[in-house]
């Protein structure tokens, strides 16, 4: 691949905590909430404390007899100790299958059995909501609190004897993620040393040109996702304060930065726009922001003008990174205070400079532009290596020459920007953009909190609407904003947390779909 001429030896998951520490022995790690497998550890904590801990539950896990190669899913309710396993399981060298504690109990049973028979840790509470099956269908249940007839107790392995770390080959599995799910039940995405050591490489150098000195950087983003070991990697090896945040409410987040006041901010695009209010916070818990990060999708320009006007830093900006979960990040676009008031929220940004590459391709024969999107295609030495079971899946994605296709649809501007329209299964017969005209909403619509334009059961284009503090919406207001945008069925009001979402808390737009006609029907 075109990325091959660049040294890369692989990521080594397991150590990372025991590297930072080497470097940066007093640097600190901060969480807003108790670690189920160790609630002594407690808030705050040196490196150093956190590299013992990952330490102590791999010499764990290694009494149990987990051994190099073997797979180990990791399926408890949310908390940063989700991280700390998959570390201390790569640590010895075996293979972290991570499982959002938003999955029902059928689709982990169903990955569990893709995983072919692996160690399972979970907790009492999660477990139970499982379907008995998921004990035939793992080598054995281990649990990080609570208690449960069949599984074994980690906390009884406490003080087993440390074990040296195991490197393995920078081409071996090193991490398994599961992708949003938002069409089906998710794929399993397998990650190598290799993989993810590209991921890292255009990460840290962005950062490395923009954030200067000792920042302390605040991460809010899934405990099962890729995108936080990158994120820790390039924060830790620099000896910047992290703080970890399990808890994305507004007010919660206001204290922690208030008291922090972090200079890096790093969280779902959802997570931002739920913390616009924080702009208004009398305390400034974001004056001293100097970069947003969002990862994981187009954000919207409302909130990227309300944050950078929080932040009192001189040059704050708003980064930008689009990727996917297969891919890593793959463009990148930033955002000023003198940008972002107008800015086009479907413009994602540029391939890094020798590190990814993209491209547009029809999809009838015709040039891809604005009125007719093409199919966008990557690569990226960052890519997965497979779907865990499902080759043929994997295989379909990937052209002869080598490149991804993201499943999205758009085109690329003269000035070789790349415009993200629409997943290609959203697309809407006769509509246009629904993204854009999700961004037109928020734009002229401080109310919104979320807005959603799926397809109705004849498939007309029918908005979905969330407000803050779910007050009714204001249909005049509404009217006025919709007047330049293409004809919607009226509004279906509903509460944010009511919407079927990703770990990365996308809407899952089909599903969405399905339920409103479900309703439809039953009414």
């Amino acid at each position: 691949m075109f990325l091959q001429r660049v040294r890369n030896r692989g990521i080594q998951l397991g150590t990372l905590f025991e590297r930072a520490a080497a470097r940066h022995p007093a640097n600190v790690l901060i969480l807003d909430h108790d670690l189920d497998i160790a609630p002594e550890f407690g808030r705050r904590a040196t490196v150093a404390e956190a590299a013992d801990l990952v330490d102590d539950i791999a010499a764990r896990l290694w009494a149990v007899r987990i051994r190099p190669g073997d797979r180990v899913v990791v399926h408890k309710t949310d908390g940063f100790d989700i991280t700390l396993i998959a570390l201390a399981a790569a640590r010895i060298g075996a293979v972290p299958v991570l499982l959002s504690p938003a999955l029902d109990g059928h689709t982990v049973a169903e990955l569990v059995r893709r995983t072919d028979r692996p160690y399972l840790v979970t907790d009492a509470a999660k477990l139970a909501a499982l379907p008995r099956s998921v004990f035939d269908r793992a080598e054995r249940v281990l649990l990080t609190s609570g208690s449960h007839q069949g599984a074994l107790e980690l906390a009884a392995l406490a003080g087993a004897p440390r074990v040296p770390s195991v490197t393995m080959p920078a081409d071996h599995p090193t991490l398994i993620t599961h992708t949003s799910g938002t069409t089906g039940v998710p794929k399993l995405a397998v990650h190598t040393g290799r993989t993810l050591q590209a991921r890292y490489r255009p990460q840290a150098t962005a950062l490395a040109g923009i954030v200067h000195g000792r920042e302390t950087v605040a991460i809010h983003v899934s405990f099962v996702h890729s995108r936080l070991m990158t994120a820790l990697a390039i924060s830790l090896l620099r000896g910047f304060p992290v703080a970890v945040l399990a808890d994305s409410d507004p007010g919660a987040a206001a204290d922690l930065f208030a008291r922090l006041r972090p200079g890096v901010l790093e969280a779902h695009p959802n997570s931002f726009m739920a913390w616009e209010e924080l702009a208004d916070d009398p305390r400034e818990p974001l004056a001293g922001v100097k970069l947003f990060s969002s990862t994981f999708d187009a954000i919207h320009p409302r909130t990227v003008r309300r944050l950078l006007a929080a932040s009192r830093r001189r040059a704050p900006l708003f980064g930008q990174l689009y990727g996917q979960s297969e891919v890593g990040p793959v463009v990148v676009r930033g955002y000023t205070r003198r940008r972002s008031a107008h800015a086009d929220g479907r413009c994602v940004g540029m391939p890094f400079p020798g590190m990814t590459d993209i491209r547009v391709v029809s999809r009838d024969g015709k040039p891809p532009s604005s009125d007719n999107p093409g199919h966008i295609e990557i690569r990226s030495d960052g890519r997965i290596v497979t779907y865990l079971g499902e080759q043929e899946r994997y295989d379909a994605q990937v052209s002869a020459d080598g490149w991804w296709r993201m499943g999205d649809v758009g085109y690329r501007s003269r000035w070789g920007c790349i415009h993200l329209l629409d997943r290609e299964v959203d697309l809407i017969d006769g509509f246009g953009s629904t993204l854009a005209a999700e961004d037109a909403l928020f734009s002229k619509l401080e109310q919104l909190t979320e807005v959603v334009i799926v397809p109705g059961s004849a498939g007309e284009p029918v908005p979905v609407v969330c407000t803050r503090d779910g007050a009714p919406l204001d249909l005049d207001a509404w009217r006025t904003a919709t007047a330049g945008l293409p004809p919607m069925a009226d509004p279906v009001q509903r509460h944010l947390d009511d919407l079927p979402q990703t770990a990365t808390t996308k809407i899952k737009r089909l599903e969405l779909a399905r339920w409103l006609a479900a309703e439809n029907g039953s009414a």
